[in-house]
């Protein structure tokens, strides 16, 4: 049986993301993640941003994807487990079967990969459609007999997957992303109403730095089941940090029962 644990540190790692240089973003993100482990206070969680491993470089994109994930998957497989770590390993450019994916993969602490879920919608202004094959499935997961729901960047606009999502079980939603400006004002609104409305914990990772026009602005948060934001990064690179108390979900969702308020009957598409 599955041993549930209540409580989590996590950090998440705001980081620049270097335009079409796979080993060199990988080199980095590895010095930021033992970085990460090696504070006072031990995450029991990582989270990573997206397309962490290329950035958008979509030009080169099928050259430059990791193939199955093969490589990324290893070393964050091997870290997880020497450190005794969870990691929601953002999300990368891997290639199958000669198409490419943003895809995310999550590890436990023994290192064994337990999920991966690939971005259900691309975003059309930053071209992903033209480059990228959109995943076809919502992804739930178990970490610590919780269970957690996945998605990335643009995602968090549909708010049918992350209502899903809830009604699957899910007590925290993971969202690495690379939000650019100008838009600050709807990732932080978004990201508050979809954990208000959903009662659920989100936790949202995104990159910093400039790549070719887009400037992207960090503000990677953790924000309760009352929406109350717990922690929020600048625009600078950095490990933000927060807890968070998975218990409160059910207090908050019996507090004001939206979900046995439902009237799925009534909602048409």
């Amino acid at each position: 049986m599955t041993h549930q644990q209540t409580s989590w540190n996590i950090a998440m790692i705001q980081c620049d993301v270097h335009m079409g240089r796979p080993a060199e973003n990988r080199e980095s993100v590895g010095r930021w993640m033992e970085q990460a482990v090696s504070q006072a206070v031990k995450p029991d969680l990582i989270v990573l941003p997206e397309m962490w491993n290329t950035g958008y470089a979509l030009q080169q994109i099928h050259e430059l994807a990791d193939v199955e994930g093969s490589e990324s998957r290893a070393w964050i497989s091997a870290f997880a487990q020497r450190h005794k770590v969870h990691v929601v390993a953002g999300s990368i450019a891997e290639k199958r079967g000669g198409e490419v994916y943003n895809t995310m993969r999550i590890f436990d602490r023994t290192g064994q990969e337990i999920a991966a879920y690939s971005k259900m919608h691309l975003f059309r202004l930053m071209q992903e459609e033209k480059h990228l094959s959109p995943g076809e499935s919502q992804v739930t997961f178990e970490l610590d007999g919780q269970t957690s729901g996945a998605s990335i960047c643009y995602d968090i606009r549909f708010p049918e997957l992350m209502r899903t999502l809830a009604l699957r079980g899910a007590k925290v939603l993971f969202v690495p992303a690379a939000w650019p400006h100008p838009r600050l004002h709807h990732w932080r609104t978004l990201l508050m109403a979809r954990a208000i409305e959903n009662q659920m914990y989100v936790v949202a990772c995104n990159r910093t730095g400039q790549s070719g026009q887009d400037h992207f602005f960090g503000h990677s948060m953790i924000i309760d089941p009352w929406g109350e934001v717990l922690a929020e990064g600048g625009e600078e690179e950095g490990i933000l940090t927060g807890q968070i108390d998975l218990s409160l979900v059910d207090d908050v969702r019996s507090r004001i029962p939206v979900f046995e308020d439902r009237r799925p009957g009534l909602y048409h598409l």
